[in-house]
């Protein structure tokens, strides 16, 4: 009996089994998920914004920074700078002024503004604070704007049931034309610019008096990469569509401007950078049978938005 003891305690005993883990390992993970429920996904976010939203709990908008305080400097542009409402904290008065109509008139609008704080300071301070500019006695400091985040305005179109309407611009320098598009894209129902970060016009106190007073409700967004930028709009499902003198389509053919879209202009002398006009979807021309070689951002960024507005109407 002990033999066959010895004997049975020598044969393989049963084998412990995986539980059929490893037969699930080989098994699909079934189709890819929508991109709203793909985390990190732009459209995720958007979703879990809107969901945030019905909850009653609107999440923390992203910001895309904050441009330096400026200077407003002279009397003529001080007081055209408080008649056309450009943002300001403070209006700073040369001790002992000769009180003539320009000064009286741009007082009496800061006080009717409000919330303006009425500063006297000695000549020598106001020469220190401008860098010995001729500032005639008046200095209007202009508080540093707040960037929007290129996703705000999406997510804020989406928010009210609309297709986005956006309008990026690419080496555009000047302020004004900066403020022109603003206007423009006010104008047609848009729903705020983005620009790059360097080498590019900012919100300073000349794009606000262009913008006409409609930067107060169009926001502009501040991106640290253009190209970057305009890839995420094409993944939210935006059409990126760029104005060139040799595109491929007339803007007046272009179905895609009925829907989602970002416009993207460049700067009058160079046109779109490489890396943006590769990124587009489509590149666009607006025929000039008057000969013209181009036009300015402003004026070309308002003929697109109206055939924008008008295929969505």
């Amino acid at each position: 009996m002990a033999a066959n003891n010895r004997r049975m305690s020598g044969k393989k005993g049963a084998q412990v089994g995986s539980g059929g883990n490893r037969r699930r390992g080989l098994e699909g993970k079934g189709p890819t998920p929508p991109a709203e429920m793909r985390k990190g996904h732009v459209k995720n976010r958007i979703a879990n914004a809107k969901a945030k939203k019905a909850a009653g709990r609107r999440p923390a908008p992203k910001r895309g920074g904050k441009s330096s305080s400026e200077m407003v400097v002279g009397r003529n542009p001080v007081f055209e700078a408080l008649r056309d409402g450009v943002p300001a904290s403070t209006l700073y008065v040369q001790q002992f002024i000769d009180n003539d109509e320009r000064v009286r008139e741009a007082l009496q609008l800061a006080a009717e503004r409000g919330g303006i704080h009425l500063m006297e300071a000695p000549r020598p301070e106001l020469d220190r604070m401008t860098n010995g500019l001729n500032h005639q006695g008046l200095v209007l400091q202009v508080p540093p704007y707040e960037y929007a985040h290129p996703e705000d305005l999406v997510a804020a179109a989406f928010d009210e049931g609309q297709d986005p309407l956006i309008v990026a611009l690419d080496g555009v320098t000047d302020p004004r034309n900066l403020g022109a598009v603003v206007r423009s894209v006010s104008a047609f129902g848009g729903h705020g610019v983005v620009v790059p970060e360097r080498r590019a016009a900012g919100m300073t106190a000349g794009a606000w008096k262009t913008s006409a007073g409609t930067a107060a409700r169009t926001p502009v967004a501040r991106a640290t990469n253009l190209t970057r930028a305009l890839e995420q709009y094409k993944k939210a499902g935006v059409a990126v569509v760029g104005l060139a003198a040799d595109g491929e389509h007339e803007v007046g053919d272009l179905e895609a401007l009925g829907g989602p879209v970002v416009i993207v202009v460049g700067s009058e002398g160079k046109g779109l950078s490489r890396l943006v006009s590769e990124t587009c979807d489509f590149r666009v021309r607006i025929p000039m049978p008057g000969g013209a070689e181009s036009l300015n951002a402003g004026v070309a960024a308002g003929v697109v938005l109206y055939e924008a507005s008008r295929r969505r109407s």
